[in-house]
């Protein structure tokens, strides 16, 4: 049964349903994972397409993605990235070689660089800094890195709830660096973006596992309250949805779920508290997947995993998840799918 939406209650009745879906929650029994496959997976023949990472601290490369080779879920991963600690891998996402990447930062403000400053290395390579010829302040940080398209919309979300979608002509080849995105007086520090097609749902999902959906048209030119959160909550995906869509969600410990769409309802404005997407309160990525798209997710320590999607038990409700990557003293800290855009 869906949970409807309580942004229409009282703050303490809300507050007790709340507390009584928790205890609910602790007292439901582990679920057991499905058997998995030992089968091997057929390996991608060479393409055009490129996977990218990006550290926290803006060390990144590229490499070509057929080299990743196919892992069942739950696999160790290979080590990649190599950075020095406390850095670790923050962005992953696949591009075509050559298409140009839009960097966005928590203050909000944009920069376009071409796809070559990253240099080329192969799996286990060492990156170089992207951020040596931009005007990044030593505070700012990197929160979100997408590829350039000729047509759409991107919607931004702050890290507080906030939501904000603009054409994507902002962002041509003329683009001002360090173009501002979003009010952070009004929203706060942007968290997390996405291209949207501009006539679908948004799905806002934020580090305790709740999330809100509602229309991309409800929401104002100017930007506006998306989601209210838990005391101690943010926001850290936000991916563009409709009623058929399957959405994958992992933690830090490394389980996933792909949650469906047609069981998760939209409201009709902006604003409301949402509803539990995912029985966790680490939540680090989600986004649309398609059955044809494999996963990669990347740990702390540098490994990245490659997995296909297929391999996710999808869901209606709220679940736990199941182990897609397996972890030993380390988190799942970024995650992409292989769907070159």
């Amino acid at each position: 049964m869906e949970r409807p939406d309580l942004s229409t209650l009282p703050e303490n009745v809300r507050q007790y349903i709340e507390y009584l879906e928790a205890q609910l929650q602790k007292s439901q029994p582990p679920v057991k994972e499905p058997a998995r496959s030992m089968e091997p997976i057929p390996a991608e023949p060479p393409g055009p397409e490129h996977l990218i990472s990006i550290s926290r601290d803006g060390i990144g490369k590229r490499t070509p993605r057929h080299t990743y080779e196919r892992q069942h879920r739950a696999g160790m991963g290979v080590l990649d990235l190599e950075v020095r600690f406390p850095d670790h891998i923050a962005h992953l996402l696949c591009v075509l070689e050559d298409q140009p990447l839009l960097l966005f930062t928590d203050r909000a403000r944009a920069f376009r660089i071409p796809q070559s400053r990253l240099v080329e290395a192969p799996i286990r390579g060492k990156g170089d800094s992207i951020l040596d010829r931009l005007p990044i302040g030593p505070d700012e940080r990197i929160v979100s890195v997408l590829p350039v398209r000729a047509a759409g919309y991107i919607a931004f979300a702050s890290a507080t709830g906030g939501i904000r979608v603009l054409r994507h002509h902002i962002f041509g080849e003329h683009m001002r660096p360090g173009t501002a995105v979003f009010n952070t007086n009004e929203f706060g520090p942007l968290s997390c973006a996405c291209w949207t097609p501009g006539n679908q749902d948004v799905l806002m999902v934020s580090r305790n596992g709740m999330a809100i959906r509602f229309s991309e048209k409800a929401i104002p030119p100017a930007g506006g309250h998306g989601m209210r959160l838990a005391e101690g909550d943010e926001i850290v995906a936000v991916t563009p949805v409709d009623s058929d869509s399957s959405v994958f969600i992992v933690n830090a410990e490394g389980k996933g779920t792909i949650r469906l769409m047609s069981g998760f309802s939209a409201n009709k404005t902006l604003g409301g508290s949402g509803k539990i997407a995912m029985r966790s309160n680490r939540i680090v990525a989600a986004f649309s997947v398609e059955p044809r798209d494999d996963i990669f997710l990347a740990s702390r320590a540098g490994k990245i995993i490659r997995f296909p999607s297929t391999e996710v038990p999808s869901s209606a409700g709220p679940v736990q998840g199941v182990v897609c990557m397996g972890l030993r003293s380390d988190e799942v800290a970024a995650a992409a799918k292989s769907s070159a855009e």
